[in-house]
């Protein structure tokens, strides 16, 4: 009997959709407090992590959020991360890592912007990688912003040379 109004709900596509349009405007994944997973978990979606996952996580275009009840021994590659549980293992994001005040991870850290609330507990070692190669990217594009940057940098070169 319980199964039928499950049913009933899951089939209201309305009483969803909010829910993963809400957290990004790309669908999110979800794995809850009660599953464990052991493997490789990959994807092109972003993932909320509230359950066990050992091995590996890949989704490198997309956010990995490690929610409270949250565990993960594992390596992550993302785009972003969020660690609010705990991880053992380690991180390399294209983006950012944000551990919030209740998270921990034991691992080392490659990413270009890195928070550390306080509270948080890390440990390992910390590269931050330099932003340049994707500020590189958007330069062509706007042609007068593009101009303006060079006249700005060869100012103070040629003051110098001039000095």
């Amino acid at each position: 009997m319980l199964q039928a109004p499950e049913h009933q709900k899951s089939q209201n596509p309305t009483s969803f959709a909010p829910l993963s349009g809400a957290g990004s405007s790309v669908e999110q994944a979800t794995i809850g407090r009660s599953l464990v997973i052991k493997g490789e978990v990959t994807g092109a979606e972003s993932l909320y992590i509230d359950g066990h996952i050992e091995g590996s996580i890949t989704v490198a275009d997309h956010r990995v959020t490690i929610g409270r009840n949250g565990s993960v021994t594992a390596n992550i590659i993302a785009r972003e991360v969020v660690i609010m549980g705990k991880v053992k293992g380690n991180i390399q994001c294209s983006d950012r890592l944000d551990i919030r005040g209740e998270g921990s991870l034991t691992g080392d850290v490659a990413t270009q912007r890195i928070s550390v609330e306080d509270g948080a507990i890390l440990k390992g070692s910390v590269q931050v990688r330099a932003a340049e190669p994707k500020q590189n990217n958007p330069q062509p594009r706007p042609g007068h912003a593009e101009a303006a940057k060079p006249v700005v940098t060869e100012q103070p070169k040629s003051a110098t040379v001039g000095a």
